[in-house]
Protein backbone atom coordinates (compact mmCIF):
# COMPACT_ATOMS: atom_id res chain seq x y z
CA UNK A 1 0.00 0.00 0.00
CA UNK A 2 0.77 3.63 -0.47
CA UNK A 3 -0.80 6.71 1.00
CA UNK A 4 -1.78 7.40 -2.57
CA UNK A 5 -3.49 4.03 -3.00
CA UNK A 6 -5.29 4.01 0.14
CA UNK A 7 -6.46 7.79 -0.70
CA UNK A 8 -8.04 6.54 -3.90
CA UNK A 9 -9.94 4.07 -1.50
CA UNK A 10 -11.11 6.66 0.11
CA UNK A 11 -8.97 5.49 3.48
CA UNK A 12 -7.86 7.71 6.07
CA UNK A 13 -4.34 6.49 7.70
CA UNK A 14 -2.60 7.37 10.52
CA UNK A 15 -0.11 10.08 8.49
CA UNK A 16 -2.65 11.64 6.84
CA UNK A 17 -4.34 12.67 10.08
CA UNK A 18 -1.29 13.76 11.46
CA UNK A 19 -0.68 15.99 8.45
CA UNK A 20 -4.25 17.46 8.37
CA UNK A 21 -3.96 18.12 12.43
CA UNK A 22 -0.23 20.22 11.50
CA UNK A 23 -1.56 22.13 8.47
CA UNK A 24 -5.34 22.86 9.73
CA UNK A 25 -7.44 21.52 6.78
CA UNK A 26 -9.89 19.00 6.60
CA UNK A 27 -8.42 15.33 6.60
CA UNK A 28 -11.28 14.41 3.47
CA UNK A 29 -9.85 17.12 1.78
CA UNK A 30 -6.39 16.31 2.31
CA UNK A 31 -6.90 12.91 1.16
CA UNK A 32 -8.77 14.19 -2.12
CA UNK A 33 -5.16 15.98 -3.06
CA UNK A 34 -3.32 12.92 -2.41
CA UNK A 35 -5.75 10.74 -4.40
CA UNK A 36 -5.20 13.41 -7.34
CA UNK A 37 -1.22 13.53 -7.12
CA UNK A 38 -0.74 17.11 -5.86
CA UNK A 39 0.11 15.82 -2.08
CA UNK A 40 2.57 13.59 -1.25
CA UNK A 41 3.41 12.46 2.42
CA UNK A 42 7.01 10.47 1.92
CA UNK A 43 6.92 7.96 4.40
CA UNK A 44 8.57 4.47 3.83
CA UNK A 45 6.72 1.96 5.58
CA UNK A 46 9.95 0.88 7.32
CA UNK A 47 10.98 4.52 8.43
CA UNK A 48 10.37 6.42 11.47
CA UNK A 49 9.77 10.07 10.53
CA UNK A 50 7.07 12.59 11.41
CA UNK A 51 4.66 12.66 8.56
CA UNK A 52 5.51 16.00 6.26
CA UNK A 53 2.79 16.98 3.27
CA UNK A 54 3.98 18.34 0.40
CA UNK A 55 2.13 20.23 -1.92
CA UNK A 56 -0.53 22.35 -3.22
CA UNK A 57 -2.95 23.62 -0.19
CA UNK A 58 -0.16 23.18 2.11
CA UNK A 59 2.71 25.14 3.81
CA UNK A 60 6.18 25.73 1.91
CA UNK A 61 8.26 22.81 2.93
CA UNK A 62 12.28 22.97 3.46
CA UNK A 63 14.74 20.15 2.84
CA UNK A 64 18.46 20.67 3.82
CA UNK A 65 21.14 19.01 2.16
CA UNK A 66 24.20 16.99 4.31
CA UNK A 67 26.51 14.33 3.54
CA UNK A 68 30.12 13.38 3.13
CA UNK A 69 32.62 13.46 0.66
CA UNK A 70 35.06 11.29 -0.64
CA UNK A 71 37.12 14.27 0.55
CA UNK A 72 36.05 15.03 3.97
CA UNK A 73 34.59 12.35 5.66
CA UNK A 74 33.53 13.05 8.96
CA UNK A 75 30.22 11.25 10.33
CA UNK A 76 29.95 13.38 13.42
CA UNK A 77 29.99 16.58 11.87
CA UNK A 78 27.08 15.51 9.69
CA UNK A 79 25.01 14.42 12.15
CA UNK A 80 25.30 17.71 13.74
CA UNK A 81 24.54 19.41 10.39
CA UNK A 82 21.36 17.12 10.87
CA UNK A 83 20.21 18.00 14.22
CA UNK A 84 20.72 21.76 13.51
CA UNK A 85 18.75 21.76 10.13
CA UNK A 86 15.85 20.03 12.43
CA UNK A 87 16.28 22.42 15.17
CA UNK A 88 15.99 25.97 12.68
CA UNK A 89 13.45 24.45 11.04
CA UNK A 90 14.01 21.90 8.19
CA UNK A 91 10.58 19.57 7.36
CA UNK A 92 13.32 17.16 5.41
CA UNK A 93 16.58 16.54 5.07
CA UNK A 94 18.82 14.73 2.04
CA UNK A 95 21.96 12.70 2.76
CA UNK A 96 23.92 13.14 -0.69
CA UNK A 97 27.32 11.60 0.77
CA UNK A 98 29.59 9.93 -1.82
CA UNK A 99 32.04 9.10 1.63
CA UNK A 100 32.72 5.68 2.97
CA UNK A 101 30.63 3.23 4.82
CA UNK A 102 27.60 4.65 3.37
CA UNK A 103 25.02 2.62 5.11
CA UNK A 104 26.32 3.73 8.69
CA UNK A 105 25.95 6.77 7.72
CA UNK A 106 22.25 6.66 6.87
CA UNK A 107 21.62 4.93 10.13
CA UNK A 108 23.41 7.57 12.34
CA UNK A 109 21.28 10.44 10.57
CA UNK A 110 18.31 8.60 10.74
CA UNK A 111 18.73 7.67 14.42
CA UNK A 112 19.60 11.40 15.00
CA UNK A 113 16.96 13.48 13.23
CA UNK A 114 13.01 12.40 12.90
CA UNK A 115 12.26 14.41 9.73
CA UNK A 116 11.70 13.20 6.39
CA UNK A 117 15.04 11.30 4.60
CA UNK A 118 16.20 11.73 1.26
CA UNK A 119 18.55 10.48 -0.83
CA UNK A 120 19.87 10.31 -3.94
CA UNK A 121 21.32 6.29 -4.41
CA UNK A 122 23.30 6.78 -7.90
CA UNK A 123 25.68 8.32 -5.44
CA UNK A 124 26.22 5.15 -3.88
CA UNK A 125 26.12 3.08 -6.69
CA UNK A 126 29.26 5.21 -8.28
CA UNK A 127 30.95 4.99 -5.09
CA UNK A 128 30.30 1.01 -5.70
CA UNK A 129 31.81 1.28 -8.85
CA UNK A 130 34.50 3.02 -7.82
CA UNK A 131 35.40 0.94 -5.08
CA UNK A 132 35.68 -1.75 -7.73
CA UNK A 133 37.98 -0.09 -9.63
CA UNK A 134 35.92 1.28 -12.38
CA UNK A 135 35.01 4.30 -14.31
CA UNK A 136 31.61 5.91 -13.58
CA UNK A 137 31.07 5.11 -16.93
CA UNK A 138 31.19 1.33 -16.16
CA UNK A 139 28.88 1.04 -13.68
CA UNK A 140 26.34 -1.90 -13.36
CA UNK A 141 22.96 -0.74 -13.19
CA UNK A 142 21.83 -3.61 -11.17
CA UNK A 143 24.10 -2.25 -8.42
CA UNK A 144 22.07 1.05 -9.21
CA UNK A 145 18.60 -0.90 -8.63
CA UNK A 146 20.21 -2.85 -5.40
CA UNK A 147 21.27 0.47 -4.15
CA UNK A 148 17.61 1.67 -4.28
CA UNK A 149 16.00 -1.28 -2.89
CA UNK A 150 18.36 -1.50 0.00
CA UNK A 151 18.05 2.33 0.99
CA UNK A 152 14.26 1.37 0.66
CA UNK A 153 14.63 -1.22 3.22
CA UNK A 154 16.57 0.85 5.49
CA UNK A 155 13.47 3.63 5.75
CA UNK A 156 14.54 6.43 2.99
CA UNK A 157 11.25 7.93 2.54
CA UNK A 158 11.76 9.48 -0.92
CA UNK A 159 14.55 9.30 -3.22
CA UNK A 160 15.89 11.12 -5.95
CA UNK A 161 16.00 9.45 -9.60
CA UNK A 162 17.33 10.77 -12.91
CA UNK A 163 15.06 9.19 -15.41
CA UNK A 164 14.23 11.94 -17.64
CA UNK A 165 17.49 11.82 -19.56
CA UNK A 166 16.87 9.83 -21.97
CA UNK A 167 19.04 8.37 -24.88
CA UNK A 168 17.62 10.67 -27.41
CA UNK A 169 18.07 13.74 -25.22
CA UNK A 170 21.52 13.30 -24.51
CA UNK A 171 22.10 12.78 -27.96
CA UNK A 172 20.99 16.32 -28.54
CA UNK A 173 22.00 17.70 -25.78
CA UNK A 174 25.53 17.51 -27.58
CA UNK A 175 24.11 19.76 -30.42
CA UNK A 176 22.41 22.53 -27.74
CA UNK A 177 25.75 24.02 -26.78
CA UNK A 178 25.36 24.88 -23.52
CA UNK A 179 27.29 26.96 -21.19
CA UNK A 180 27.55 25.10 -18.63
CA UNK A 181 26.70 21.83 -20.19
CA UNK A 182 25.25 18.98 -17.36
CA UNK A 183 26.03 20.61 -13.43
CA UNK A 184 23.59 17.73 -12.03
CA UNK A 185 25.66 15.34 -10.30
CA UNK A 186 23.82 12.34 -10.89
CA UNK A 187 22.59 13.44 -13.95
CA UNK A 188 26.38 13.76 -15.05
CA UNK A 189 26.69 10.26 -14.72
CA UNK A 190 23.64 8.65 -16.42
CA UNK A 191 24.26 11.04 -19.43
CA UNK A 192 27.95 9.71 -18.90
CA UNK A 193 27.05 6.31 -18.82
CA UNK A 194 24.35 6.22 -21.90
CA UNK A 195 27.11 7.88 -24.04
CA UNK A 196 29.68 5.61 -23.36
CA UNK A 197 27.68 2.60 -23.50
CA UNK A 198 24.78 3.40 -26.19
CA UNK A 199 22.28 2.31 -23.72
CA UNK A 200 18.93 3.60 -22.82
CA UNK A 201 18.99 5.29 -18.86
CA UNK A 202 18.40 2.26 -17.16
CA UNK A 203 16.16 4.14 -14.50
CA UNK A 204 13.91 4.93 -17.80
CA UNK A 205 13.95 1.62 -19.33
CA UNK A 206 12.97 0.41 -16.30
CA UNK A 207 10.59 2.60 -14.59
CA UNK A 208 7.71 -0.17 -14.42
CA UNK A 209 10.27 -2.11 -11.94
CA UNK A 210 11.16 1.43 -10.48
CA UNK A 211 7.65 2.02 -9.46
CA UNK A 212 7.20 -2.09 -8.11
CA UNK A 213 9.92 -1.12 -5.65
CA UNK A 214 8.22 2.95 -4.61
CA UNK A 215 4.84 1.03 -4.20
CA UNK A 216 6.10 -1.69 -1.91
CA UNK A 217 7.90 0.70 0.54
CA UNK A 218 5.63 3.69 -0.50
CA UNK A 219 8.63 5.26 -1.49
CA UNK A 220 8.05 9.31 -2.78
CA UNK A 221 9.67 9.26 -6.00
CA UNK A 222 11.38 12.68 -6.84
CA UNK A 223 12.15 12.74 -10.39
CA UNK A 224 15.57 14.74 -10.96
CA UNK A 225 15.99 17.37 -13.16
CA UNK A 226 19.10 16.37 -14.74
CA UNK A 227 19.80 18.84 -17.26
CA UNK A 228 18.63 21.70 -14.95
CA UNK A 229 20.54 25.14 -15.76
CA UNK A 230 23.94 25.47 -14.18
CA UNK A 231 24.00 29.77 -15.10
CA UNK A 232 21.45 31.76 -15.81
CA UNK A 233 22.78 31.88 -19.47
CA UNK A 234 21.34 28.16 -19.73
CA UNK A 235 17.63 28.80 -17.53
CA UNK A 236 14.85 27.52 -19.90
CA UNK A 237 16.68 26.04 -22.89
CA UNK A 238 15.45 23.25 -25.19
CA UNK A 239 17.20 20.32 -22.81
CA UNK A 240 15.42 21.69 -19.45
CA UNK A 241 12.25 22.04 -21.22
CA UNK A 242 12.45 18.56 -22.99
CA UNK A 243 13.85 16.67 -19.65
CA UNK A 244 10.47 18.21 -17.94
CA UNK A 245 8.48 17.13 -20.71
CA UNK A 246 9.84 13.67 -20.43
CA UNK A 247 9.10 13.78 -16.63
CA UNK A 248 5.50 14.76 -17.28
CA UNK A 249 5.09 11.29 -18.87
CA UNK A 250 6.35 9.78 -16.05
CA UNK A 251 4.59 11.68 -13.32
CA UNK A 252 1.42 10.11 -15.02
CA UNK A 253 2.50 7.02 -15.56
CA UNK A 254 3.71 6.88 -11.35
CA UNK A 255 0.53 8.54 -10.40
CA UNK A 256 -1.43 5.86 -12.74
CA UNK A 257 0.50 3.00 -10.44
CA UNK A 258 -0.78 4.84 -7.25
CA UNK A 259 3.04 5.70 -6.32
CA UNK A 260 3.92 9.12 -4.92
CA UNK A 261 5.74 11.08 -7.40
CA UNK A 262 7.10 15.25 -7.06
CA UNK A 263 8.89 16.57 -9.58
CA UNK A 264 12.85 18.51 -9.25
CA UNK A 265 13.53 22.03 -11.08
CA UNK A 266 15.69 24.93 -11.35
CA UNK A 267 18.17 25.78 -10.88
CA UNK A 268 19.48 28.85 -11.93
CA UNK A 269 17.59 31.35 -13.65
CA UNK A 270 16.24 34.91 -13.89
CA UNK A 271 13.28 36.44 -11.64
CA UNK A 272 11.34 37.20 -14.90
CA UNK A 273 11.30 33.40 -15.93
CA UNK A 274 10.46 31.75 -12.71
CA UNK A 275 6.21 32.16 -12.17
CA UNK A 276 6.67 30.87 -16.26
CA UNK A 277 8.63 27.47 -15.32
CA UNK A 278 6.77 26.86 -12.10
CA UNK A 279 3.11 27.11 -14.27
CA UNK A 280 4.83 25.14 -16.86
CA UNK A 281 5.75 22.57 -14.82
CA UNK A 282 2.10 22.29 -12.94
CA UNK A 283 0.57 21.51 -15.98
CA UNK A 284 2.99 19.17 -17.67
CA UNK A 285 3.46 17.36 -14.36
CA UNK A 286 -0.02 16.91 -13.83
CA UNK A 287 -0.42 18.97 -10.72
CA UNK A 288 2.47 16.85 -8.85
CA UNK A 289 4.31 18.70 -5.91
CA UNK A 290 7.51 20.80 -7.32
CA UNK A 291 10.48 21.05 -5.36
CA UNK A 292 12.78 23.64 -6.75
CA UNK A 293 16.98 24.27 -5.72
CA UNK A 294 16.51 28.08 -4.63
CA UNK A 295 16.53 29.25 -8.04
CA UNK A 296 19.60 30.90 -7.72
CA UNK A 297 18.70 34.54 -9.43
CA UNK A 298 22.00 35.45 -9.49
CA UNK A 299 25.45 33.73 -10.88
CA UNK A 300 27.34 36.82 -8.91
CA UNK A 301 27.01 35.93 -5.33
CA UNK A 302 29.18 33.04 -3.99
CA UNK A 303 29.93 33.07 -0.97
CA UNK A 304 25.78 35.00 -0.12
CA UNK A 305 23.54 32.06 -2.38
CA UNK A 306 21.35 31.43 0.60
CA UNK A 307 20.09 35.23 -0.01
CA UNK A 308 20.29 34.71 -4.32
CA UNK A 309 18.49 31.07 -3.14
CA UNK A 310 15.74 33.11 -1.04
CA UNK A 311 14.64 35.20 -3.40
CA UNK A 312 14.06 32.75 -6.25
CA UNK A 313 12.79 30.35 -3.58
CA UNK A 314 9.98 33.27 -2.57
CA UNK A 315 9.03 33.64 -6.07
CA UNK A 316 9.07 30.18 -7.51
CA UNK A 317 6.54 28.89 -3.99
CA UNK A 318 4.21 32.07 -4.89
CA UNK A 319 3.79 30.78 -8.13
CA UNK A 320 3.17 27.40 -7.12
CA UNK A 321 6.92 25.24 -6.10
CA UNK A 322 5.94 23.18 -2.83
CA UNK A 323 9.07 22.32 -1.81
CA UNK A 324 12.16 24.57 -1.45
CA UNK A 325 15.85 23.28 -1.46
CA UNK A 326 17.91 25.04 0.92
CA UNK A 327 21.11 27.16 -0.42
CA UNK A 328 23.70 28.08 2.04
CA UNK A 329 26.73 30.49 1.84
CA UNK A 330 28.83 27.48 1.28
CA UNK A 331 27.15 26.94 -2.06
CA UNK A 332 30.11 26.63 -4.94
CA UNK A 333 32.73 26.49 -3.09
CA UNK A 334 32.68 23.83 0.13
CA UNK A 335 31.14 21.77 2.19
CA UNK A 336 28.92 23.68 4.25
CA UNK A 337 29.90 24.48 8.39
CA UNK A 338 27.35 24.61 10.77
CA UNK A 339 26.50 27.57 10.79
CA UNK A 340 26.47 28.02 7.11
CA UNK A 341 23.80 25.34 7.03
CA UNK A 342 21.54 27.36 10.01
CA UNK A 343 22.11 30.78 7.36
CA UNK A 344 20.45 28.25 4.64
CA UNK A 345 18.13 26.78 6.49
CA UNK A 346 16.40 30.10 8.37
CA UNK A 347 17.07 31.30 4.53
CA UNK A 348 14.81 29.76 3.06
CA UNK A 349 12.47 29.72 6.19
CA UNK A 350 12.35 33.57 4.87
CA UNK A 351 11.29 32.72 1.46
CA UNK A 352 8.80 29.76 2.10
CA UNK A 353 6.86 31.85 4.80
CA UNK A 354 6.90 35.40 2.53
CA UNK A 355 5.54 32.55 -0.52
CA UNK A 356 2.98 31.21 2.35
CA UNK A 357 2.19 34.99 3.12
CA UNK A 358 1.38 36.13 -0.29
CA UNK A 359 -0.97 32.83 -1.01
CA UNK A 360 -3.02 33.60 2.08
CA UNK A 361 -2.21 30.64 4.58
CA UNK A 362 -3.83 31.66 7.68
CA UNK A 363 -1.29 29.48 9.48
CA UNK A 364 1.20 32.13 7.89
CA UNK A 365 -0.97 35.08 8.51
CA UNK A 366 -1.48 34.22 12.45
CA UNK A 367 2.11 34.32 12.94
CA UNK A 368 2.38 37.71 11.46
CA UNK A 369 -0.32 39.11 12.96
CA UNK A 370 1.22 37.81 16.48
CA UNK A 371 4.75 39.33 15.83
CA UNK A 372 3.10 42.76 14.79
CA UNK A 373 1.64 42.58 18.01
CA UNK A 374 4.43 42.06 19.78
CA UNK A 375 6.47 44.29 18.19
CA UNK A 376 3.70 47.29 19.14
CA UNK A 377 3.37 45.91 22.70
CA UNK A 378 7.18 46.02 22.55
CA UNK A 379 6.98 42.36 24.14
CA UNK A 380 10.80 41.39 23.61
CA UNK A 381 10.70 37.93 24.76
CA UNK A 382 7.38 37.37 22.12
CA UNK A 383 9.23 38.15 19.34
CA UNK A 384 12.64 36.27 20.06
CA UNK A 385 10.20 33.19 20.39
CA UNK A 386 8.41 34.08 17.19
CA UNK A 387 11.39 34.67 14.90
CA UNK A 388 13.40 31.77 13.27
CA UNK A 389 16.35 32.74 14.61
CA UNK A 390 15.70 33.16 18.22
CA UNK A 391 19.28 33.84 19.40
CA UNK A 392 20.61 36.62 16.72
CA UNK A 393 18.00 38.98 17.16
CA UNK A 394 18.29 38.49 21.05
CA UNK A 395 22.04 39.01 21.00
CA UNK A 396 21.31 42.03 18.83
CA UNK A 397 18.97 43.76 21.56
CA UNK A 398 21.06 42.82 24.07
CA UNK A 399 23.93 45.47 22.86
CA UNK A 400 21.57 48.07 23.07
CA UNK A 401 22.12 47.86 26.58
CA UNK A 402 19.10 50.37 27.30
CA UNK A 403 17.45 50.94 30.74
CA UNK A 404 14.04 51.30 28.48
CA UNK A 405 12.03 48.90 26.88
CA UNK A 406 9.93 51.13 24.98
CA UNK A 407 12.79 52.15 22.46
CA UNK A 408 15.53 50.43 21.02
CA UNK A 409 18.80 52.32 19.94
CA UNK A 410 17.95 53.34 16.50
CA UNK A 411 15.19 55.66 17.74
CA UNK A 412 15.22 56.16 20.94
CA UNK A 413 13.34 58.58 22.65
CA UNK A 414 12.14 59.21 18.89
CA UNK A 415 10.52 56.01 18.56
CA UNK A 416 7.42 56.34 16.64
CA UNK A 417 5.64 53.78 18.07
CA UNK A 418 6.19 55.05 21.68
CA UNK A 419 5.23 58.32 20.87
CA UNK A 420 2.33 57.31 19.11
CA UNK A 421 1.26 54.69 21.98
CA UNK A 422 -2.52 54.77 22.92
CA UNK A 423 -3.58 57.06 20.16
CA UNK A 424 -3.48 55.25 17.18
Amino acid sequence: MTQKSEAQKGNITPEMEAVAHDENINVNKLAKLIADGRVVIPKNINGHSKACGIGDGLKTKINANIGSSSKIDDIELEVNKAKLAQEYGADALMDLSTGSDLTTFRKKIMDAVDITIGTVPIYESGVITLNKNKEIIDMDADDLFKAIENQAKEGVDFMTLHCGITKDLVEKLEKAKRMMGIVSRGGTFLASWIKHNQQENPLYENYDYLLELSYEYDITLSLGDGLRPGCLSDASDIPQIQELVNLGGLVKRAQDANVQVMVEGPGHMPLNQIKANMEIQKTICYGAPFYVLGPLVTDLAPGYDHITGAIGGAIAASSGANFLCYVTPAEHLSLPSLEDVKEGVIASKIAAEAADVSKGLDSAWEREREMGKARKEFDWEKQFELAFDHSKPRSYRNKCELDDDEMCAMCGEYCAVKIAKGDF
